[in-house]
């Protein structure tokens, strides 16, 4: 492999690690307040996407567009959370991954019902399709935003999680929060505010994949979303940076096993679980991840 080969490789897995990091700081999240893998998470991103190329299809402005599915996804996900997730708090930890896979399956089956489950072509703008080339390196303009984009996310949140009052109650809620509503502090609310959070960035991410991989359908979610899952186990789940970290870990090993390997072309998605298995098994917290106990986010 040539130098601009490892160059293009390398672009191209940024941009792809960036849409897994976003949609797995939304599991972090969640599982750092209460204790839930929220399996539905993935097909937010799917929401994200439906709703951005629907309202496109109104002749919005793309940038409108976006705006609408993210507040639409932030919506779903709260609502999400008062059905499914409110009335079981305080049930088994069971119950509430068995609601999750459920709601997981009625969003996809929704979807599939009302739009049917034919791949649909996702119109970009034609800004976000221009390609750049920089020594011979073949760059689209999606994979130097895609990754910007993300950096700027990540310091916005760890902003919000250690500069704010809403971030001060998120982390005390991670901590307990019986003793927490003790102490005058709505904990649904924050919750809610976690599942908006989550909600949005899985609909960025959702938005990227569409713009980069130019088809969406209602099962779009879930291979998805379990490479992310994987990616925030990866790099730490509980942990907002190491949910990033173990985006970009798997985006940069997918892109680069094709690469390197192509007849391993029909199996990159199996590295992604290998990767969680080896975690399982040599370090359970993560690369970044620490006793819950003591430190979350």
């Amino acid at each position: 492999m040539d130098l601009s080969t490892f160059l293009q490789q390398l672009v191209n897995g940024a941009s792809l690690g960036s849409m897994y990091a976003l949609i797995a700081i939304g599991y972090t999240m969640v599982y750092g307040v209460l204790r839930l893998i929220n399996f539905a998470h993935g097909d937010i991103m799917m929401v994200g996407a439906f709703l951005t190329y629907f309202a496109v299809s109104f002749k919005f402005p793309f940038e409108a567009a976006v705006a609408l599915a993210i507040f639409g996804s932030i919506v779903v996900g709260i609502l999400t959370d008062k059905i499914a997730y409110k009335p079981l708090r305080n049930a088994p930890k069971i119950s509430l991954l068995i609601t999750a896979i459920g709601i997981s399956f009625f969003l996809e089956n929704l979807f599939n019902v009302l739009f049917g489950g034919v791949p649909r072509a996702f119109s970009a703008p034609e800004y976000l399709s221009k390609v750049m080339h920089f020594n011979g390196i073949y760059m689209p303009v999606t994979v130097v935003i895609i990754p910007i984009m993300t950096v700027i996310i990540l310091a916005s949140l760890l902003w919000i999680l250690y500069r704010t009052k809403y971030g001060m109650a998120i982390r005390a809620l991670a901590f307990d929060i019986p003793t927490v509503k003790l102490m005058g502090i709505n904990a649904d609310s924050i919750i809610s505010i976690v599942f908006a959070l989550g909600s949005a960035l899985a609909a960025i991410g959702g938005i990227f994949y569409a713009v980069s991989y130019p088809s969406i359908d209602p099962l779009m979610g879930i291979i998805v979303g379990l490479k992310a899952f994987a990616a925030a186990v990866l790099g730490g789940i509980g942990s907002v940076t190491g949910a990033v970290l173990g985006g970009f870990i798997l985006g940069f090993t997918e892109i680069f096993v094709v690469a390197l390997f192509p007849e391993l072309g029909g199996y990159k998605d199996a590295f992604a679980f290998f990767f969680l298995i080896l975690v399982l098994l040599f370090r359970p917290t993560g690369i970044m991840g620490e006793d819950l106990e003591r430190s979350r986010f």
